[in-house]
């Protein structure tokens, strides 16, 4: 996966949460497996926000899995901190959703880039798990989780 340059600290659908006790180590450090977890809840309300509901989705039979995936931590939330997910789509094309993910410290006025992830999801049909080309609706409704800028491939 080709990783794309930084995006606006602005950018895509935002998220936000707290980190809780379930989260972290005996440290009070999060847990490096639970910002996947972060990231999927946050990638799960991105679509919501743009009028895609996973369970109607795979009712329709169009179900998004996890292709591919890099994370870069750059330093570890603790207990109690809140955070923002960024969710922007970077391309889509065919069966493939490549998204940008990231995960900011919220601190005071700021925000500081703790984990950035490049995910790669393939649209699959829900009951066979065959790859299927991202429905247009779906393509209509994901542009809005893109950069102005950006154009779909």
């Amino acid at each position: 996966m080709t990783l794309p340059g930084p995006l606006p600290l602005d950018a895509g659908h935002k998220c936000r949460f707290r980190v809780y006790y379930e989260d972290t180590d005996a440290g009070g450090i999060v847990y490096h497996a639970r910002y996947l977890a972060f990231a999927e809840r946050a990638r799960a309300e991105a679509l919501r926000a743009h009028g895609l509901e996973v369970g109607k989705l795979a009712q329709e039979g169009v179900s998004f899995v996890a292709r591919h995936l890099e994370v870069d931590y750059k330093f570890p939330l603790r207990l109690d901190e809140v955070f923002e997910v960024q969710t922007t789509v970077t391309k889509q094309h065919g069966a493939r959703l490549c998204l940008q993910q990231r995960i900011l410290a919220v601190e005071g006025d700021g925000q500081r880039v703790a984990v950035l992830l490049q995910v790669e999801l393939a649209c699959v049909h829900t009951h066979s798990g065959k790859p299927q080309r991202i429905p247009s609706s779906c393509q209509r409704a994901l542009r809005g989780l893109e950069l102005p800028n950006q154009l779909s491939s």
